[in-house]
Parts: structure tokens; sequence; C-alpha cells
């Protein structure tokens, strides 16, 4: 499909595909609303409206129930270890959580090892990378002029355009309101990964 979608939707349309096997019918937003834990059905009322402009969804025949448009196309997830949290700002401390989300199958490559962390602050938000974001990492501990990496800069972690010049690197932000990085060829530098993804929730 080549949707990239949030984790939210992704349980939203596993739940209707989930709810129609089961029950044989598809799922009224009541039904959704109360399988999910919605407060009301306003919210399923706003993933609603998303998920038509993205062709995924729409009202079934009687007019009640939410008919996925390509069932066989619902992306399926994948779960991956959440690590920490990631400056897009000044660096912070290296990865210190330990828990699993599911992310989007598509934003995976078959065999490799990835991760996910949580980024904080606004040093990334031309390249649409905002606060709260979770970003997708590709862990490998090198990259290419002009690739979204996961550095770490004497054990403090940032996310930031990677530039390599004259054999000395530099972290560019994409917010004119932040300087470009320039690493001390001093300091302990390591590539930890490169941007595969963005999940952003919506509520």
């Amino acid at each position: 499909m080549g949707t990239n979608l949030t984790a939210k939707q992704l349980q939203f349309i596993n739940f209707i595909q989930e709810f129609k096997k089961s029950q044989g019918v598809w799922p009224s937003q009541r039904d959704v609303a109360e399988g999910l834990g919605f407060r009301s059905v306003g919210t399923v009322q706003r993933y609603k409206v998303r998920l038509e402009q993205l062709g995924l969804l729409q009202v079934s025949n009687n007019g009640r129930g939410l008919e996925l448009i390509e069932q066989e196309a619902v992306v399926e997830a994948v779960e991956l270890p959440l690590l920490g949290r990631v400056a897009a700002g000044m660096p912070i401390e290296r990865f210190e959580y330990d828990e699993f989300i599911e992310v989007p199958k598509s934003m995976v490559a078959v065999g490799a090892p990835h991760f996910v962390l949580l980024v904080e602050g606004q040093s990334m938000i031309e390249d649409c990378i905002m606060d709260g974001d979770k970003v997708v990492i590709h862990q490998q501990a090198h990259a290419t002029n002009g690739q979204i990496v996961v550095a770490l800069i004497d054990n403090e972690a940032t996310i930031k355009r990677y530039y390599k010049k004259r054999g000395r690197v530099e972290l560019h932000p994409a917010n004119p309101d932040y300087d470009i990085i320039q690493v001390d060829p001093a300091s302990e530098f390591t590539i930890a990964g490169v941007l595969k993804g963005v999940i952003r929730h919506v509520d």
C-alpha cells in the first residue's frame, strides 16, 4: 500500500478488520469507540475522516458500518524496542527506556535491526520531525552526506542531518533557530542509525 500509518491508526484499522471477521458485519462507529476505549464517537469521526482521505475506509452500503476498502492491503505491524529519547535540539542523555511499540511493517527493512526513539525538541521541524514524534531508526554505524541520523556525542543523543566535510563532522538542524553542531574531533562520536520513518500519534 505504501501509506505510513501511525500506531493508533493501525490499531483502528486492525480493530475494524478483526470485528468483521468475528461478527460477520462491519462495525458501527459506536462499536469502534467501545472496542478501542474512546470516550466519544467524535474521536472515531476524526480517524474516519483521515482514513477516508487515505483511501482506506468508507461507510458501508447500509450507512451503518465502517468498511475497509482494501482489506488485503492493511499494513501489518511489527514490534520494535523503544529505547529512549533523542533530542531535536541540543543533545540529551543516551537511551534510557525499555519497552516495545508497534510500528507499520513498511518502515522496516526485512532482516535488519531497527529501534524507536521518542523525539524531544523542535530542531528538525522543517523535515517534519516534531516534538513528541517517534522515529524509526535503522541501526547502522555509517551514513552518507545528507541522511538524517541519530548520533551520539560523548554519550548524548541527537537527531540531525549528517555531513562530513574535509574530515570534520557537522550535524545540521532543520530549523533556522538552531545552530549547526560542529563535532569536536576530540569528542567520542558514533552514528547509532539512520532514519527510516516517523510516527505521529493523533487523538
